[in-house]
């Protein structure tokens, strides 16, 4: 194939990072503290349970993931990849629906998520890999220029805004080519399994964050428990930079993959669940 045709099918790396940048120029420096402090328990809580689920199974994981079983591909890095990012659109139109317009505000810190930096900042800090310093220079690189100009300018910052959901579904179809598609159906099970460990095991502790740190009644930590589209490019990016997770990255893309369909479905249902509890309790 010509050139043009080869660089959209194998160009998930360039693509990201133009989504990163453009991700980073959403992210407003003139939020109200009630806003930061609403999105930084959320943005902090699924940081740290990420961070603890990777120390709790590390001993217990292979690095590969887990050869063969209802687990199969099961590795430390598709956990993590799946439940440090947040899936910000889905949040944000679930907290139109039914929370307040700071609620829905608190998105403007989850854009901190994308890429693979808190990925590899959880890996690097439970003892898992270790990355040169300009790796994680390059990975933080574009949200940082991006971040610049869109405070810079408010149109900037808006042209900017629209494309964060054009790019992606051209980096799902590039990473899409990558995949192998046995290793999708021997890890059908284990992905389903793994979109509905995500919300159980950050959908709690976020929960709790919401009402006792954010100020919330839960609804918004319930609908942040859902992992981000843009997590599937993890497990390959993170593979590039520590080649002792390759082995384990086919396996942790489709997983991921798996775990975004899930939570996209589940998510808004349990929000919906706890918002008419909320209201409820205080009818």
């Amino acid at each position: 194939m010509g050139s043009f045709s080869n660089g959209l099918i194998s160009g998930t790396v360039p693509i990201l990072a133009v989504w990163f940048f453009c991700m980073g120029a959403t992210i407003q420096l003139r939020a109200s503290g009630r806003v930061l402090r609403r999105s930084g328990s959320l943005v902090l809580t699924k940081i740290a349970v990420a961070w603890l689920v990777a120390v709790v199974c590390a001993p217990l994981l292979p690095i590969g993931g887990i050869p063969s079983g209802p687990l199969t591909g099961l590795s430390v890095l598709a956990l993590v990849a799946a439940m440090d990012m947040t899936n910000g659109g889905l949040y944000a139109a679930l907290m139109q629906q039914y929370g307040s317009s700071e609620d829905a505000g608190a998105v403007v810190l989850m854009s901190l998520e994308s890429g693979p930096l808190i990925s590899m900042l959880i890996l690097g800090a439970s003892g898992l890999a270790t990355f040169e310093p300009q790796l994680f220079v390059g990975a933080v690189l574009p949200l940082l220029l991006g971040f610049a100009l869109g405070n810079l300018d408010a149109q900037l910052r808006q042209f900017f805004a629209q494309a964060t959901q054009t790019l992606v579904p051209f980096f799902g179809f590039a990473l899409g080519n990558t995949l192998d598609l046995s290793t999708i159906v021997h890890t059908g099970a284990s992905g389903v399994l793994l979109g509905v460990a995500v919300i159980v095991i950050t959908g709690l502790p976020l929960l709790l964050a919401d009402r006792w740190l954010g100020g919330g009644d839960g609804t918004a930590g319930v609908a942040a428990s859902s992992t981000a589209g843009a997590a599937v490019a993890t497990p390959a990016l993170i593979a590039g930079m520590a080649p002792q997770f390759a082995p384990a990255a086919p396996a942790a893309t489709a997983l991921v993959a798996s775990a975004v369909i899930v939570t996209s479905v589940l998510v808004p249902l349990l929000t919906a669940l706890q918002a008419g509890r909320s209201r409820q309790r205080i009818g």
